[in-house]
């Protein structure tokens, strides 16, 4: 039955974005159609319709959504809207991630403006107390998330810290375990003073300082040091196997040496790890305080000993500067090697890379610590696997998983330059430690009584039983995320419907935090990838290029843009000129040109409704000036949909905003004006191309622009009354010419 339409009032006015907006979105809500199972109940979606699957990365439940948010939400919605438009069975889950310290950290800081602290409390209230706090946090961010337009399915809200998350992080852990692959030890890690806990080395950011650097005598040899502060224990001496100035000296030579409390038995090691390039060619190794020193401890079985402790105080073998914090006693410690003729000269402005903890800003003191770490390069038995060249049964090891389906191709990474990243990455990992000493989080499912050991996903019966104090990495349940969110530990249908996931959309800033721990926990647990494809975004800056940053004071709040210039325009300004992996600019003026495209397209839709009034007759069309304007729309429509499925959204955008603006307004509306007006005998061709054209621009620009596209398709003449949401992608079939 066909629909006729007159016109409504609303478009005697302007554009209205935010009236507007706020009834699309009720409307898409009630309807459910957010929902594949509601898709397939309705008959909209077949039931044997191939499964288009998108987790969310999930936010910082203690933040806001910045515009780095908008954008990665942008992207996957254009995905996920144009999949669902093409048939599929389309599921998108949001969720949020506990970030276990940035929010432990932000509610310490407001129990210290109380006069409280953590310790005030029992483990159990204080956890309590945090999550209360991070739940209403997302609320906010959830709505944002809503406002933005995001089309996903709110009936499978994840949170990594809700009971499901904790189950699969239990059940992950003793597998884990039980393999060999968690293990407990001795190893060195970065320590966080002012957050009082480990934090891994994707959390580290390297921070430019201007210091002085030191060379002090050691026996022999000059050494350089930034930190004289860590060197009253050095006893071992490194040089370069070819190193022409030190032949004479051999590897295992003991000599000895004046040092700073006294002389000491120095061993010469000769190690290729020494660049004869840099300094003197000659190092002190401090195994306690550095990675590299550590691992070279370990090499030739060296002892270790602790000289700052975990507060970044001095330790008694420090001497007369015990209990002091290393920048009160610095120089102090230097004008002594000065006093025993150590000390050969200063440089003033030496530049190098201090690491600080990404969510303290604390100054990172490496430790040797017994913590819990997940061994990447041990081997292990593939228990199932759907993973091609690594069969059930084949000894494999995490970090070969994480090379193997990326090297295969079974994980295509988009753009392919970050594959060079990803490789990089992988092939220098070291053991991923995964405790962390804090309470809110997913606390470690190990217990102790006495010797004995317990690791389940239940807690044991019995008494005296205690359980480990220390929580795990949030990055650890946010690897488990693309399967932890359809039910796994379970074996549910949503886990085989939709498992793996079709495709991840993230900010390639998070290759090592997220994604190759992703690749890396479901390759082991499930035997198969976590997606097929990886689409990494660029960072949103501002006009300038600049990062957009509070110390710049260019933060743009995206909730605040959509008020002002609509969503759709926000969408349009983070996709158009936006490939994937490149960084895109974005500000006033672009947010006023989407503005005025969408108050265009309210004017078409006007036009159209003045002079169509029901569904036009389909007829061949016989002149040959409309018959070219709809084989360019053909020509216009098979490049669209060739961007579309390549992931090339920027490209298609910028075409349909150019094709509406300037080739349908511009070219098309304005000869069909005359066409109607002259009755040339060309008005039913006219007609019938002009709502042709129309009908499909909106179908097509429907997963950039949602809202005022789904506004105009309600007022649209048509034949049915289903949402633009789950109408279909326009074909060739389509068209008549």
């Amino acid at each position: 039955m066909k629909q006729s339409t007159e016109i409504p009032e609303k478009f005697l006015s302007p554009y209205n974005s935010q009236t507007e907006e706020a009834t699309i979105l009720l409307q898409w809500e009630k309807s459910g159609l957010f929902s594949p199972d509601i898709c397939v109940e309705q008959g909209f979606t077949p039931k044997e319709a191939p499964a288009f699957a998108i987790v969310l990365p999930p936010p910082n439940i203690t933040g806001i959504l910045h515009m780095g948010h908008a954008c990665m939400i942008t992207i996957q919605d254009i995905m996920v809207r144009y999949a669902r438009m093409k048939g599929f069975r389309t599921l998108w889950i949001p969720g949020t991630d506990h970030a276990a310290i940035a929010t432990q950290s932000n509610y310490e800081k407001i129990l210290v403006k109380e006069n409280k602290r953590r310790s005030d409390y029992t483990r159990e209230a204080f956890f309590s107390m945090v999550n209360e706090y991070a739940l209403k946090h997302q609320d906010l961010i959830l709505e944002q998330v809503r406002r933005l337009g995001a089309s996903v399915d709110w009936s499978r809200k994840a949170f990594t810290l809700d009971e499901q998350r904790s189950l699969a992080v239990r059940t992950a852990f003793k597998m884990m375990y039980e393999d060999g692959l968690i293990y407990r030890g001795d190893r060195i890690v970065n320590w966080d003073p002012k957050g009082q806990t480990v934090v891994s080395d994707d959390e580290l950011v390297y921070k430019e300082e201007i210091a002085k650097f030191y060379y002090f005598q050691f026996g022999p040899f000059i050494i350089g040091t930034a930190r004289p502060e860590t060197k009253f224990k050095d006893s071992v001496i490194v040089v370069h196997p070819d190193d022409k100035r030190y032949t004479k000296y051999t590897h295992g030579q003991i000599l000895s040496v004046p040092w700073v409390n006294g002389t000491i038995q120095a061993t010469i090691i000769k190690d290729s790890v020494v660049d004869p390039e840099m300094g003197t060619g000659a190092m002190t190794i401090t195994p306690w305080h550095s990675v590299v020193d550590f691992d070279l401890a370990q090499k030739y079985n060296l002892q270790k000993e602790q000289i700052i402790d975990f507060f970044g105080r001095l330790l008694p073998v420090a001497t007369e500067f015990s209990g002091m914090k290393i920048k009160d006693a610095r120089e102090n410690i230097v004008e002594k090697y000065r006093t025993l003729g150590l000390l050969i000269r200063i440089e003033e402005n030496y530049k190098h890379s201090v690491a600080t903890a990404e969510r303290t800003g604390g100054v990172i003191e490496p430790q040797i610590m017994r913590q819990w770490f997940i061994d990447t390069q041990k081997s292990f038995i593939m228990k199932h696997s759907r993973i091609d060249g690594i069969p059930a049964g084949s000894e494999t090891t995490l970090k070969n998983l994480m090379l193997h389906v990326v090297k295969t191709k079974q994980i295509d990474i988009l753009p392919e330059r970050f594959e060079k990243v990803y490789f990089n990455w992988i092939e220098n990992l070291r053991d991923w430690c995964i405790s962390r000493q804090i309470i809110y989080g997913h606390q470690i499912p190990v217990w102790y009584r006495g010797d004995e050991i317990y690791v389940g996903v239940e807690t044991p019966t019995g008494e005296d039983w205690t359980q480990d104090s220390d929580t795990l990495d949030t990055w650890f349940s946010s690897g488990l995320w693309s399967f932890s969110t359809l039910g796994w530990p379970g074996e549910t249908m949503d886990l085989s419907t939709y498992h793996p996931t079709t495709v991840l959309v993230t900010g390639y800033d998070i290759i090592f935090f997220w994604v190759a721990r992703m690749v890396l926990m479901t390759t082991y647990i499930l035997g198969e990838i976590p997606f097929k494809h990886a689409y990494f975004h660029g960072l949103v800056r501002d006009e300038k290029g600049r990062k957009i940053s509070k110390s710049l004071g260019n933060n743009i709040d995206p909730i605040e843009i959509t008020n002002l210039y609509g969503t759709d325009a926000i969408r349009m300004s983070l996709i158009v000129g936006t490939a994937p992996g490149q960084d895109v600019n974005v500000g006033e003026a672009k947010f006023k040109t989407y503005k005025k495209f969408a108050n265009k397209m309210w004017n078409i839709h006007r036009f159209v409704l003045e002079n169509i009034n029901d569904v036009p007759q389909m007829h061949e069309i016989e002149n040959e000036e409309y018959k070219t304007y709809l084989k360019e729309f053909s020509d216009l429509l098979s490049e669209i949909t060739d961007h579309m499925e390549t992931f090339k959204f920027y490209l298609a955008g910028e075409r349909l905003y150019h094709y509406v603006w300037h080739e349908l307004a511009d070219t098309i509306i304005e000869r069909t004006k005359k066409d109607i007006s002259e009755d040339s005998g060309k008005k039913e061709d006219a007609l019938l191309v002009l709502y042709i054209t129309w009908n499909m621009s909106l179908r097509m620009l429907h997963p950039f622009m949602p809202f005022i596209t789904e506004t105009l398709w309600n007022t649209l003449p048509r034949e049915d009354s289903k949402l633009l949401l789950i109408s279909s992608w326009p074909t060739q079939e389509d068209l008549i010419y």
